[in-house]
């Protein structure tokens, strides 16, 4: 029985650092019982590590770019037609939003150089097309942006060189697939057959001009434009809804309970407000886990005062009550019902360009929405993925439509979550495979979703989005 054992924590050791080779997302299934499905995301509990490792968990966060990965995006029986392909992705690596107080700020260069790593072979192409400047106009107030990050010493918030390779990097792999392989785009394509769309950070625009510079055949000035969403939510006009700021506001406090009740935490906290001299609240505003990632992503040490130094001690325990918030956060639900309500207006848009194509409208074949972790995680959740990972920096979430060409007025969507098939591990998809052969989900079902089942899991009698926004009695 020794040996047994023995056997058992090899295979665990061997199949967990497999997964940090190939960086595949690994979680259990709701309830620890592995589902099935055709490319699984959730393998039996056996595969993960037997306790969340904070490391492990940040470094994936950091997506450090190295061996081109492998993906789902694009797989489908010969006898499907590619249509649209929808694409929400986050923004590459960035500098820290935030600084811990009273230390020296990482140094971190946000200039491109070809001899510094993380390299792509489209890194110089990309700087000297983004440096002649733009032909074309964006949407206010965009075109006051920089096309490309250049500060020796990044700014705060800026991408970082590994953030525009990331996306060079989304890009070439989307271009293999859906130019190259499938034709998603007509080789005189025009400016109306893509939807560009963007928040109007720095961050969010370079890295939609990275991604579309590693995607598109010829990138052409005059066929860019990005429109500007004000919101990060995406909800353009209908932005004002009252009830998902309640949930919001009650998820915030959940948070907050967490917090109170996490001793360590608090010690570590105490700890590191004395290392910088500062009171513990103070330190707590100024958010250290963004900048202590920043150190982890860059290798670079954590920063050190006359009092001592910041370690990985720190960071482990802040790191591990942040998977923690993230697990009691899918059990409580409250999450849930902001998410349902924040991801509705951009979701609906989707499938509107979706039916639109159905109908052989060739226009907008190709969507994207370049955002922020706060814009796709509502997405995941909304739609039911609650086992998915927390967006990682140039996390790439894609709606693929597709026609069969034996019944041509049928159409079905794949979803994929940084290139792993998620379809049927969403609310509205996960049991169609065990009722049909079909090997991915009909639209009818996103749609059915997104008009109204979205508004039956809020619970309540509302059947839309102004009704459900301001809900009597929430």
């Amino acid at each position: 029985s020794n040996l047994k054992h023995l056997f058992m924590c090899l295979l665990a050791i061997s199949i967990y650092f497999s997964a940090i080779v190939h960086l595949i997302p690994v979680s259990t299934a709701k309830n620890g019982v592995s589902s099935k499905s055709r490319k699984r995301i959730m393998p039996d509990p056996v595969t993960e590590p037997p306790v969340t490792d904070p490391v492990y968990e940040a470094l994936l966060y950091c997506n450090i770019p190295s061996v081109a990965e492998r993906s789902m995006e694009g797989h489908a029986p010969h006898h499907f037609k590619l249509v649209s392909v929808h694409v929400f992705i986050r923004h590459g690596d960035r500098y820290p939003l935030y600084v811990i107080p009273k230390t020296k700020r990482p140094e971190i260069d946000c200039t491109l150089v070809a001899n510094r790593k993380p390299y792509h072979p489209k890194l110089e192409a990309f700087v000297s097309h983004m440096s002649k400047g733009s032909g074309a106009s964006f949407e206010s107030p965009l075109n006051s942006l920089p096309l490309y990050p250049n500060h020796p010493l990044c700014e705060m918030g800026e991408l970082t060189q590994t953030g525009v390779v990331q996306h060079l990097q989304n890009g070439q792999l989307l271009r293999d697939i859906y130019l190259k392989k499938h034709k998603l785009l007509p080789n005189d394509w025009s400016a109306d057959q893509l939807y560009l769309e963007t928040t109007g950070k720095s961050r969010t625009l370079q890295s939609g001009l990275a991604l579309l510079y590693g995607f598109l055949p010829d990138f052409d000035w005059k066929k860019i434009y990005f429109r500007h969403q004000p919101s990060a939510l995406f909800c353009s006009g209908t932005c004002y809804c009252p009830v998902r700021n309640q949930y919001l506001e009650k998820e915030q406090r959940r948070q907050y309970l967490l917090r109170l009740k996490n001793s360590q935490l608090e010690k570590t906290y105490g700890e590191m407000a004395k290392i910088v001299d500062v009171p513990t609240k103070q330190l707590r505003a100024a958010n250290p886990i963004d900048s202590m990632l920043c150190h982890l992503c860059h290798n670079v040490s954590f920063p050190c005062t006359r009092n001592g130094c910041v370690d990985m001690e720190h960071f482990k325990v802040i790191k591990t009550h942040q998977i923690e918030d993230e697990r009691e956060r899918r059990e409580k639900k409250l999450y849930l019902g902001y998410s349902l309500l924040g991801a509705h207006p951009i979701l609906n848009q989707t499938i509107g360009r979706m039916q639109r194509a159905t109908e052989g409208r060739k226009e907008e074949l190709f969507a994207l929405y370049s955002a922020h972790d706060v814009t796709l995680s509502p997405v995941l959740s909304a739609l039911g993925l609650s086992e998915a990972r927390f967006p990682r920096f140039a996390a790439r979430l894609i709606f693929e439509l597709w026609q069969d060409r034996e019944k041509p007025n049928e159409h079905s969507v794949r979803i994929l979550y940084n290139g792993v098939d998620v379809t049927f591990h969403t609310s509205f998809c996960q049991d169609h495979h065990k009722r049909s052969p079909k090997p991915m989900c009909p639209l009818e079902n996103l749609v059915r979703f997104v008009k109204r089942d979205m508004f039956v899991a809020l619970g309540g009698s509302s059947t839309n989005y102004y009704d459900a926004c301001h809900r009597e009695g929430f």
